[in-house]
């Protein structure tokens, strides 16, 4: 039996194995008559769709069969840039698939950029959370923050899994720049670079904290020369001294990824001992180390949800290049959503080479703490679906409960409302608004800034003078 469900994926079929397996797959090929009507609405309506790689399968199988131009799903960082971008193409709404600080951070940039007229909605009218966003709202980090505050040359280096009010309140309380999993740790040390002595408040991420801990410390045993390939202004010396000035939040976790404990990492470690491990910067520590050492053999990946996908893809194409039949076996170490992606992307590439000797294989790790509902049972619950797996009848195994609150009936429900008499039903569907005032100012104007400064960097590699001058100056 299986430890783990996995996916085999070949040019042109799926081999699922375990019931959670089985039922990623059986979305994956949506039903036509549905992707044709999405379509159509979209098109004539002129309604853009931005969702995360974490929507559930259903939902992207249809996204990612669509032809209407103006879909894509990305991670967090892209999903803002991307709804800009459909706003400047004629898009007159735009439709958000992810948790609520997803939807704001749409609007709050369309706004920047100049789109207040674009419409945004939601695909839910109760709240969609976050457990990790969450984290950031309760006293212990007003209580972190007050303690940036009080350090000479702060700066405060928040996730963008957080709210637009958690970005004003912090914004107003000591200088705050948005960070996602891509670009941290050039944030990081870009910002060192320009303020030497700057002391960087990291959150609300507890196990990324610790794990950008361990990087940089992993950095400052490398020679000058590798560390400056890192960033020319670095060398062991500013590492050490940026490792003393850097203050991790302690108290924040995602409920998926704090799934990826000690428990699965053994596991992995003894039972996929030969695979590519993969793991988002958002997993506890024992992920974390067992990707990393396998990134150092170049056998694995650790960052965003993009790189996860990029390295996948990178070694389907290496497999390409070669003339010998491969299986390349991938452990998923985040979301489980994330496959919908995986599955398109290689067997796109399998089809364009016309190969059909190339097998790639996601396994999907369980925590043994992850356990279904089972009142019949006597027992009151059960190790998941099927023996073993370890996933819950609502959703499998490392699967967000709170992305799943998108589905297909409710994009359907707002698609086919735009542009109707029945349009202003839709009010509860738009983004929060955040008109709360924050030193004199609305929280959505003030939690814009940390935004746009992490726009500013991504733009032109290096923080905004506005950004420095407000380090320095506090």
């Amino acid at each position: 039996m299986d430890t783990f469900p996995r996916l085999v994926i070949h040019r042109d079929a799926l081999v699922p194995h375990g019931a959670f397996a089985e039922s990623q797959a059986a979305y994956l090929k949506p039903d036509a008559r549905s992707v044709a009507e999405l379509d159509a609405l979209c098109r004539d309506k002129n309604i853009g769709i931005v969702a995360h790689f974490y929507m559930d399968v259903e939902l992207q199988g249809v996204l990612s069969s669509m032809t209407h131009s103006q879909v894509h799903i990305a991670d967090s960082l892209k999903m803002a840039d991307v709804a800009v971008k459909m706003a400047e193409a004629g898009m007159t709404t735009i439709v958000v698939l992810g948790v609520d600080f997803m939807s704001e951070n749409v609007r709050a940039i369309l706004d920047a950029a100049g789109h207040e007229d674009v419409e945004v909605y939601r695909v839910a009218a109760e709240a969609i959370g976050c457990s990790l966003a969450e984290s950031a709202d309760a006293p212990a980090y007003d209580a972190f923050l007050q303690r940036a505050a009080a350090a000479d040359n702060a700066l405060h280096v928040v996730y963008i899994n957080t709210s637009l009010l958690t970005k004003a309140r912090a914004h107003h309380t000591v200088p705050t720049i948005t960070c996602t999993s891509s670009n941290v740790v050039k944030t990081i040390l870009q910002a060192a670079a320009q303020v030497p002595e700057v002391e960087v408040f990291y959150g609300p991420d507890s196990y990324m904290g610790a794990n950008l801990q361990t990087m940089f410390a992993q950095f400052a045993q490398l020679s000058d020369e590798a560390i400056r390939e890192l960033h020319p202004a670095h060398d062991r010396a500013s590492i050490l001294a940026l490792l003393d000035r850097f203050h991790p939040f302690q108290h924040g976790i995602c409920v998926v990824h704090h799934l990826f404990g000690e428990d699965v990492a053994a596991r992995v470690r003894t039972e996929h001992a030969e695979a590519f491990h993969t793991a988002h910067l958002e997993v506890p520590g024992e992920m974390f180390a067992l990707a990393v050492d396998a990134q150092r053999s170049g056998r694995g990946v650790v960052g965003s949800t993009s790189n996860i996908l990029g390295f996948i893809l990178d070694k389907v194409a290496e497999a390409l290049r070669s003339d010998q039949p491969v299986r390349l076996p991938f452990v998923l170490g985040t979301e489980a959503g994330m496959v919908t992606s995986i599955v398109k992307g290689v067997q796109r590439a399998l089809q364009a080479s016309g190969r059909d000797d190339i097998t790639v294989e996601i396994v999907f790790p369980v925590a043994s703490e992850a356990v279904a509902e089972a009142p019949e049972s006597g027992l009151g619950i059960l190790p998941g679906v099927a023996g073993g797996e370890g996933c819950s009848t609502a959703g499998g195994c490392a699967t967000c409960p709170f992305m799943k609150m998108n589905d297909l009936d409710a994009l359907f429900t707002v698609a086919e409302r735009v542009g109707t008499d029945a349009e202003p039903t839709l009010a509860g569907y738009r983004p929060r608004k955040y008109t709360e005032d924050v030193g004199g100012q609305t929280a959505a104007s003030v939690g814009s800034q940390p935004i746009l400064h992490m726009r500013h960097f991504q733009q032109h590699g290096v923080l905004s003078d506005a950004l420095i001058d407000d380090i320095r100056s506090r």
